[in-house]
């Protein structure tokens, strides 16, 4: 690590669209703070790699499957991972999603990274179902965190209290070397209240279309409602992820819009406004890091219905900024969501809690600086060390 040349990062995340939506900031961040940032996702999504480029960021592409499991191509993806190690002699390297973490920490450990940084931004399925398979594969996945996280120079960084206890229950790091920092932070200053229209209550699901996220329950929830005569508009808004093995297929999507329980919005890049013209935002999600809809929806002073599970309570407090239902459960979703549908002044109340929440602590400029404080302070361990 150079006295006078800037202190070379590299950011490795999965795919090109969540470090656009999730880490574009703290490598902002990063290269105001005098260092110098290099990208590394897969190429598969040219349009935000284009972002990164247009960024000024050096990418550097790997061939990473989000979701694949064929041996040849995981091997292949470390492979590149440790070829790019020791082209680039990166100071720092940070990174994001569960492959990252794994190939990227043991690669690092082999070709002698000074500094490493770990974020799991969620721990998957792996950790939220039970059936045989999924116990072989979480078997399999400690062994390969315990490899990943061994080294002293590294730091892993946890979404929320509940991820990390459960890594520390296992063994799987020891606690020094763990911090928590809450999601990837909200803008305050874009993400702002609106006042609530006078129209028919619109409640917004807001995430990728998987049966994980609770959109199956929020699409029961909403015609449990329609059938009650509850007065309520339902949107969905979000996009498919077909590679993933917890997809909802075309068809069923297709199925639920011709029912018209619910309004199809699609893929929408312009979230304030999304947040101004709902009412409640819905996120029934099985597990999370920190979701980050839910401290937007709470920035821009809107309730939030969502389920009692690590992540999501991170952020909605019962009775606090909005309610909590039981994960799996759509009648208990509906009576939530009508409870607030038909109580505007609790839901506002709600929201206005909500936005003090989001300042206080989820607000972006709090998690770029604890994030950039964990690189000092393993920079300046590691020149302690070398001196």
């Amino acid at each position: 690590m150079s006295q006078t040349s800037p202190a070379r990062i590299l950011y490795v995340v999965n795919i090109p669209r969540f470090f656009v939506t999730h880490r574009i900031p703290l490598a902002r961040a990063a290269r105001d703070a005098g260092y110098e940032v290099h990208v590394a996702t897969s190429a598969a999504d040219a349009e935000n790699v284009r972002i990164i480029q247009e960024e000024g960021f050096p990418f550097h592409p790997l061939p990473l499957s989000q979701h694949g499991t064929r041996p040849i191509e995981e091997v292949k993806t470390f492979r590149t991972l440790l070829r790019l190690y020791r082209e680039l002699q990166p100071d720092i390297v940070h990174h994001v999603t569960i492959k990252a973490v794994i190939y990227g920490g043991i690669a690092a450990q082999l070709t002698g990274v000074p500094v490493v940084v770990h974020s799991l931004t969620g721990l998957g399925t792996v950790f939220t179902e039970d059936d045989l398979k999924t116990r072989l594969l979480r078997a399999g996945a400690q062994v390969a965190y315990r490899l990943a996280l061994r080294p002293t120079n590294a730091r892993l960084i946890f979404q929320n209290p509940d991820d990390q206890r459960l890594f520390l229950q296992r063994g799987m790091i020891p606690p020094e070397r763990t911090r928590v920092i809450k999601g990837s932070g909200v803008d305050i200053n874009e993400f702002t209240p609106q006042l609530e229209s006078d129209d028919t209550p619109l409640v917004v699901f807001v995430g990728r279309l998987l049966w994980t996220k609770g959109l199956g329950e929020y699409v029961q929830a909403a015609q449990q409602l329609h059938d009650a005569g509850v007065k309520a508009r339902f949107a969905v808004v979000g996009y498919p992820e077909p590679s993933s093995p917890d997809a909802i297929s075309p068809e069923q999507l297709t199925a639920w819009q011709a029912g018209n329980a619910v309004e199809w919005w699609g893929k929408r890049d312009d979230m304030p406004q999304v947040f101004a013209q709902s009412h409640i935002v819905c996120l029934p999600s099985a597990r999370e890091g920190v979701p980050k809809v839910l401290i937007e929806a709470a920035a821009c002073g809107r309730a939030a219905v969502t389920t009692d599970v690590p992540g999501c309570r991170e952020v909605v407090r019962q009775g606090i900024n909005g309610l909590l239902v039981p994960p799996g459960d759509a009648g208990a979703l509906a009576a939530a969501l009508r409870q607030l549908i038909e109580n505007p002044a609790q839901r506002r109340e709600m929201g206005a809690r909500g936005r003090q929440i989001a300042v206080e602590e989820f607000a972006l400029t709090r998690v770029l600086d604890e994030t950039l404080a964990v690189y000092q302070e393993l920079s300046a361990q590691y020149r302690r060390g070398m001196s």
